[in-house]
Order: C-alpha cells, then sequence, then structure tokens
C-alpha cells in the first residue's frame, strides 16, 4: 500500500475512534455548569449569527474571556441548530475529530513518523481527560483553539522547509485565530522553538555556532510573542474579577498546588481514573509528603531531559512542551475555585505523548518482532483508553449524573453540591434541593451561587427571612448582581418595607440602566403604592415606557404596568387603551388571570379612578427580559 493510501486510511480510522466514543453526546442535553451564560441563557448567543452579533463578539468580553471567534461559533450553532444540545455537541465532535487528524498530519510531516504519529494522535483523539474538552459544551474553546494549534504547527513545519515572508504569515494568521479561540494558546511561540531543536533541528545543523543559530530563531518568534502579550494583556484584564479570589490564597499555597498539579497529571494521564467535571482547589490542605515528593520528580525528569537532550532529542521537546503550555492555567494566577481540571490537559499532554512513544520505540528498536509487539500493545492500549473515555464520557449525558459522579470521586465539593442542588431545585425537591445547597455554603462560605441558589429555594418554600439572610450575603459577594437585587427588592416589597425594595431597583438601574425587571418594579409603586410619598406618576410613565420598549411589547405583564402608570397621571383614555392591547396580549398567550386583572383595572380607569395595590403584585423578581 502508498504512503498516501496509509495516510488517508489512518485518517479515517482517527474519525471513526473518535466518533465511537464521542458520538454519544450528540444524544446528551446542555448542563446547568457554564453552558447557560456561554449558550442557552445569554441572548446575545441565542439570537443567532448576525452582523451586529459578530461585531459584538469582537468588542465585548463574553463569560470572563475575549475569544470571538468561539463566541461566533456558538452563534453560529443557534443559527443553525437552536437549542437542540446534540446539534452543539456535534461541533464539538468534529472539531476534536479535526483536531486529532491535523495533530497526526502535523506530526507527520515534521518526524516523517507515520505509525508513531498516528499513535500519538489516536491517544489524543481518545484519552479520558479530554471528555471534558469535548462533551462540555461550554469548552468548545479548547476543540476550536485545538484546531488553529494544530495548523499552526502544520503551517510552521511547511515554513521551516522553505522558508518565507508568506509562509511566515500565514504562521501569523493562523496562531492568531487560535487566540481568538482561547487565549492559552499564548505559549505556542515557545513550542514552535521546541520544533525547532526537534524534529525540525534548524538548531545545531550545517553549522557549530548554535548560539547564532537559537539567537536567529527567536528573533523569528517575536512577532509571535507579540501577539501573545497583547492576548495576556487583553485576558489579564478580562478575568480580573475572577482572578480577585486568588488574592487570598497565599502564593506558597498556589506555588504547592501547581507543582503538586504537574505530576497528578501525569499520573491521571498513565492512569485516567476518577475524573470530574470539578476538582476542589486544596488550599493548604496537601499532605506534606505530595509537597515534598512532586519537586523532587520534576527535577528528576527534568535533569534526564537535560542529559538526553543530544542523543534523544525528542525527550526535552515533550518534556518542556507540558511544562510550559502548562503555565498559563498551573494555578499561579488563580482563576475560580478548580484546584486543577481535566480540560488544560488537552494540548499540553501532547508532548508527553510524544516523549512517551518516541522513547518506548528507541527502548525495543533491539526486540525481535518488535512491530508486532507494538502494534497487538498499542491496539490493547487504545482499546482500553476508548472504554475509560466511553464510559467518562456516559457521566456528562445530564446534570444530576454528571455532579452526582463528582461527588461520588472527590471530597468536600461545594461546586458539585451547588449544581446538584439546582437539579434538584427544578424538580421542586425543596427539602433535598436545601439539604445540598447548605452543604455548599457550609463547605465555601464565599461561594456566591450556591448562596443565590439556597435563597431561591428558601423562597420558593415561603420562608422569607431565610432567603433574605443568603440574598445579602449573595450581595456582599457581588454586589453587581442584578437580579439578586431584583429578587431580594420583590422579597422586601412583600414584607411591606417599600423604600427598601425601592432601594434595591435604583441601586439596579445605577449598575445596569436598561434593566428592564427594576424599570418594571420601580413603575409598578411610583404608579400603584397606596402610599402618597412613593408615588411618582412622572417617573412610572417613563420607566414603564422605557420597560416596554425594551420588551419588544410581547410581555402583557408591562401593559399593566404602563396603564397604570398613564392612570396616575390623569391619562386615562391612554391608560384604557394600554390595559386592552395588554388584554389582548394576555388572553392570546394563555394568561385568563391577568386578562382578568387587567379588564378590572380597565373598569376603574373608565371611572377616572387611578389604581392603588396594598399587595403591589411586582413580577416576583423573575426575569423577563
Amino acid at each position: 500500500m502508498s504512503h498516501r493510501w496509509l495516510t488517508v486510511g489512518v485518517c479515517i480510522c482517527l474519525a471513526v475512534l473518535t466518533c465511537a466514543v464521542f458520538g454519544q453526546t450528540l444524544r446528551h442535553d446542555f448542563v446547568n455548569y457554564d453552558d447557560p451564560r456561554y449558550v442557552y441563557e445569554n441572548t446575545k448567543i441565542t439570537s443567532g449569527l448576525h452582523i451586529a452579533g459578530i461585531a459584538w463578539a469582537f468588542t465585548h468580553i463574553h463569560s470572563e474571556n475575549w475569544h470571538p471567534l468561539t463566541t461566533i461559533s456558538h452563534m453560529l450553532d443557534c443559527q443553525w441548530y437552536g437549542l437542540k444540545a446534540g446539534g452543539h455537541h456535534f461541533t464539538n465532535v468534529l472539531l476534536h475529530t479535526i483536531a486529532a487528524i491535523l495533530l497526526f498530519l502535523a506530526l507527520q510531516s515534521m518526524t516523517g513518523a507515520l505509525w508513531r504519529s498516528a499513535f500519538v494522535a489516536a491517544v489524543f483523539a481518545i484519552h479520558p481527560l479530554h471528555v471534558e474538552s469535548v462533551a462540555w459544551v461550554a469548552e468548545r474553546k479548547d476543540v476550536l483553539s485545538g484546531v488553529f494549534f494544530m495548523l499552526t504547527l502544520l503551517a510552521y513545519a511547511h515554513y521551516a522547509r522553505a522558508p518565507s515572508i508568506s509562509r511566515y504569515l500565514t504562521v501569523v494568521f493562523v496562531f492568531a485565530l487560535g487566540l481568538m479561540s482561547k487565549p492559552m494558546l499564548v505559549t505556542l511561540p515557545f513550542v514552535l522553538l521546541l520544533l525547532d531543536y526537534w524534529p525540525l533541528n534548524r538548531i545545531g545543523r550545517q553549522t557549530s555556532d548554535i548560539r547564532s543559530q537559537l539567537l536567529t530563531l527567536v528573533l523569528e518568534k517575536i512577532p509571535l510573542v507579540g501577539l501573545s502579550a497583547v492576548s495576556s494583556i487583553v485576558t489579564f484584564l478580562a478575568q480580573k474579577y475572577a482572578i480577585g479570589w486568588a488574592e487570598e490564597l497565599p502564593i506558597w499555597s498556589r506555588i504547592n498546588n501547581a507543582l503538586v498539579t504537574y505530576v497528578v497529571y501525569i499520573w491521571q494521564m498513565l492512569w485516567p481514573v476518577k475524573l470530574a467535571v470539578f476538582y476542589p482547589h486544596p488550599e493548604n490542605r496537601l499532605p506534606f509528603w505530595e509537597i515534598i515528593l512532586s519537586p523532587a520528580i520534576l527535577v528528576g525528569i527534568t535533569t534526564a531531559a537535560v542529559f538526553l537532550r543530544k542523543s534523544r532529542r525528542y525527550f526535552i521537546t515533550g518534556w518542556l512542551w507540558y511544562l510550559g503550555m502548562l503555565v498559563p492555567v498551573i494555578g499561579l494566577v488563580q482563576v475560580g475555585w478548580q484546584g486543577r481540571a481535566d480540560r488544560y490537559t488537552y494540548l499540553p499532554q501532547i508532548g508527553l505523548y510524544i516523549l512517551l512513544t518516541w522513547a518506548v520505540a528507541d527502548l525495543t528498536a533491539r526486540w525481535n518482532r518488535q512491530r508486532e509487539i507494538l502494534s497487538v500493545s498499542g491496539a490493547i492500549l487504545i482499546g482500553v483508553l476508548s472504554w475509560f473515555a466511553w464510559t467518562q464520557t456516559s457521566y456528562w449525558q445530564d446534570n444530576e449524573t454528571l455532579f452526582t459522579h463528582a461527588l461520588a470521586v472527590t471530597s468536600n465539593n461545594d461546586v458539585a453540591e451547588n449544581n446538584l442542588g439546582i437539579v434538584l431545585l427544578r424538580k421542586g425537591k425543596l427539602d433535598e434541593a436545601i439539604s445540598k445547597l447548605q452543604r455548599a455554603v457550609d463547605l465555601r462560605s464565599k461561594n456566591a451561587p450556591a448562596h443565590d441558589n439556597l435563597a431561591k429555594a428558601f423562597l420558593q418554600k415561603g420562608q422569607l427571612a431565610d432567603a433574605m439572610i443568603h440574598y445579602r450575603k449573595l450581595l456582599e459577594l457581588e454586589p453587581n448582581n442584578e437580579e439578586g437585587r431584583n429578587i431580594l427588592g420583590t422579597v422586601l416589597a412583600q414584607q411591606g418595607r417599600i423604600k427598601e425594595a425601592v432601594e434595591q431597583w435604583q441601586r439596579v438601574l445605577a449598575i445596569r440602566p436598561e434593566n428592564g425587571n427594576a424599570m418594571s418594579n420601580l413603575a409598578w409603586v411610583f404608579a400603584a403604592s397606596p402610599e402618597e410619598s412613593l408615588r411618582d406618576g412622572t417617573q412610572a410613565v417613563r420607566l414603564a415606557e422605557q420597560a416596554l420598549q425594551l420588551s419588544g411589547g410581547k410581555i402583557p405583564m408591562i401593559f399593566r404596568t404602563l396603564a397604570a402608570a398613564y392612570a396616575e397621571n390623569g391619562r386615562f383614555s391612554q391608560a384604557i387603551e394600554t390595559a386592552q392591547h395588554g388584554v389582548e396580549l394576555a388572553n392570546s398567550q394563555g394568561n385568563a388571570g391577568l386578562a382578568a386583572e387587567l379588564q378590572n383595572n380597565i373598569a376603574l380607569y373608565q371611572a377616572e379612578r387611578p389604581l392603588r395595590d396594598a399587595s403591589l403584585g411586582l413580577t416576583n423578581g423573575h426575569s423577563f427580559f
């Protein structure tokens, strides 16, 4: 069989293998961890792909990141599939499949070793540590940036064979696309320098002046480093609020966790069990023996890599690839509450795959029937990893399965407790939900989402005082949380503390002037409050008209509020007309109760009497906008 047909055959096998493991995700749902803000609760995304949306993607921060191409890919999925989760999963699987094939082609192009390159690509395609990157819709940035990472490797290999300006500009362009997919690619120029050493052999070839060669190759990377620097600055600014929690972690706690994590990732690569969607940060609870042993292991391997740098050049390339690519996510600058994450290994561990694959081939070079032994061993290993990955992928089928598994394989996992509590809350299992959410708060008192969800659970149970405790704690942690302030205002109003409620809604509008819920609630109080000192007809009309415009005329409750505002100003004919529009809209939406209430209001306006609502029937804090 010709070399070309072998290459095609390997590409087909990689595609089949990847689909066999991850094809099940096409039947999976979204998860309630990051998927809401990345996709299905983000109106900028769910509205699909259009010019204004593309402009927004390039000029705004999305989920504490500037990754416009990832954002646009989510918009495109919503354009094609709506909110059918299977379509979004399909895109992730497709991109991961393409990345695996491109990795094979790039390694084969650089090394000329077809079967070793195929094995590395196969492990990349189905390793259980990569399940999170593929099975999680919110991790689109991993698989999309992975495609551009591999394309950059291919473009660079093409450039290195025959350098030219056009080929170099291709490398720069593809790398820029990768950075706009996920900023973790900032270390790619360093990886390219490693590839110059091996397998491209651009250092130490045809001349003894290695220092001069190295300087030339470093200078060659300056435009790429410049792009990385810009991306790093943008990322730091985008994540500055998320980074804030790191300030509470002593630097030595972060350093110790980083060193231990480097070794844990290696162990998980070799023995991928007890993988979870979230691993709590150990803070200062790491065992002393791990703190001592981990640096020793890292120093030992690094020493071996340096010692073998001439005879086994792939060793130092693979090892430094792994060490270097993990630097942005190893936790020295802590973003979020996790101690580590499977997704962070997506590209860095390729270096280890290369190191081990080439090392095994060298160590067995003198074996009789080496090819047959390695072929069988490799096939068995790929089969075992595929089974582990398929099983790990199955845990992502729904929220309950995912977070129940996380609690089974980790300890003190407040994030898993919180997200499982959300599942129970939506099923109406209030007592079970409260138990899980209270456990999350007990584990980490600064877990803002857990306070938010626990407050909602108490609110549904009618325990307003308990709900207020957690809403106030939430707002201590997140002073700009609009939804929390809206709901707290509603709870205060239900308790008759109208002035305090008004203060909360006014603070919401100070945070975001276009918040329609706060506008509507304030307009209702200003129009219908029995307390004269709280009424302000002019303000009521202004706020209600703005709320109606924001709603697009699709929310009948806003017509109720605007009609009451007109009546407070003595504009009864407009109040009647507005209320009638509300009746028609409420009936069209099957809301007979609201339609009947509006008919009663119309009778009041026909008698030229404004509305007074002693109970202040507000929007209950639910978001209509």
